[in-house]
């Protein structure tokens, strides 16, 4: 008797039957080779980081599209409110001394 026959004996059911849904929704980031930022590609659903990350190997990287992944649950990620981006960003811009029209550049220095 295999493990999936053993499992209906048993009241038991495998694959999406068996509460996926009820798993936590993990967001994927993959960095598609080295010296580039990871960027957002998908979500997983998991039990645990561990299996979330071999669920996004699988899914994301069928065909070696990267080198690293970043697995982060769903319920962790908090965002800034797009309706105060204004009281949120506009104090950078009272901070001139950030940008570097104020700073001399040495006439043998190309690009910085």
């Amino acid at each position: 008797m295999g493990a999936r026959s053993r499992r209906r004996a048993r009241g038991q059911t495998c694959g999406a039957q068996s509460g996926v849904k009820d798993w936590p929704l993990w967001e994927v980031f993959l960095r598609a080779r080295g010296g580039l930022s990871h960027r957002h590609v998908g979500s997983v659903h998991a039990p645990d980081a561990e299996l979330a990350v071999r669920h996004a190997r699988d899914t994301y990287t069928r065909r070696s599209e990267g080198v690293s992944l970043w697995v982060v649950p769903s319920a962790a990620i908090v965002a800034s409110d797009p309706g105060q981006a204004a009281q949120l960003f506009d104090p950078a811009d009272d901070k001139v001394y950030r940008h570097p029209t104020f700073y001399t550049i040495p006439d043998g220095i190309g690009h910085i």
